[in-house]
């Protein structure tokens, strides 16, 4: 029985598991290692898998020779201030959904999920107007509030579900102790909710590093994110795959290195919650 067991355990979860693990790091893999190949390699037929020398000319032409390094740098910093405009949103607005009744609370709430069923591209045309209106197109600020508009909804749905998780019992005695409001969130739950805080930054830049659209409409010659940046080793009759592939290892490398450096925090972080 022990060993049927562990054979059904295997074809059922591990094998499954195994197969998602490879179809979705196989791409990134390629891409990795078509980025090292000599520019003759690539195309060569019949497709060879390991190059026949490894080489960063792809990586020095895309550094060198164009403004990668730059549209690097616009990235980080619309993705370090949607987190921060995120967050310094979605916080207070999740504590205020979590510790006080009014009416329209479960409206909203519903709200923020019913945004995120419509496709973003309805937001483009009338969020262009309004940052032309306003003299943002073309700067990190309008690519951070346009972010924002489909991050923060989100972000204080997910939030919220952090906050009510916290007991309503230890506002109460933070409260009897003499804290106010404002200490009672800094002192006693933002330290108890922040894995939650972690997983909703880590989505906000996730998703503020990776948007295409909005960074498209939005920017021009002053800003340029990656996204929008890859999209000039796309050529009408001609595709210069080993500048692609060598900017999408650049771009997909921030988001595995951020992932290497929270997961053990936001694991311990979510324990300590609990015995708290």
């Amino acid at each position: 029985m022990d060993r049927r067991s562990k054979t059904q355990r295997f074809l059922s979860i591990e094998v499954p598991a195994a197969l998602a693990v490879c179809i979705a790091i196989l791409p990134v893999i390629w891409m990795i290692i078509t980025s090292l190949k000599p520019s003759e390699e690539i195309m060569r037929w019949p497709v060879e898998i390991w190059p026949s020398h490894i080489t960063l000319e792809h990586y020095r032409s895309l550094l060198k020779e164009t403004s990668f390094s730059r549209s690097i740098l616009d990235s980080a910093m619309i993705a370090i201030g949607a987190v921060a405009l995120g967050l310094g949103v979605s916080v207070p607005a999740a504590y205020a959904f979590s510790r006080f009744r009014f009416r329209g609370r479960g409206v909203l709430l519903a709200q923020f999920l019913v945004i995120n069923m419509f496709p973003v591209v309805l937001l483009i045309i009338p969020l262009f107007v309004l940052m032309r209106n306003f003299g943002l197109i073309d700067t990190p600020l309008g690519i951070i509030l346009g972010h924002a508009t489909f991050a923060i909804p989100f972000s204080i749905w997910m939030m919220t579900g952090y906050m009510k998780a916290i007991p309503i019992d230890l506002d109460e005695a933070s409260a009897i102790d003499g804290a106010s409001r404002l200490q009672t969130l800094w002192l006693v739950v933002l330290p108890l909710t922040m894995p939650g805080i972690v997983t909703t930054g880590i989505y906000i830049f996730v998703t503020s590093w990776n948007e295409y659209l909005f960074a498209m409409m939005l920017s021009g010659q002053n800003v340029r994110p990656v996204t929008v940046a890859m999209q000039s080793f796309i050529g009408e009759f001609a595709l210069d795959w080993g500048l692609l592939s060598a900017g999408g290892t650049l771009v997909a490398l921030p988001v595995i290195l951020l992932f290497l450096l929270v997961q053990r925090r936001l694991v311990s972080g979510m324990t300590s919650g609990a015995v708290k």
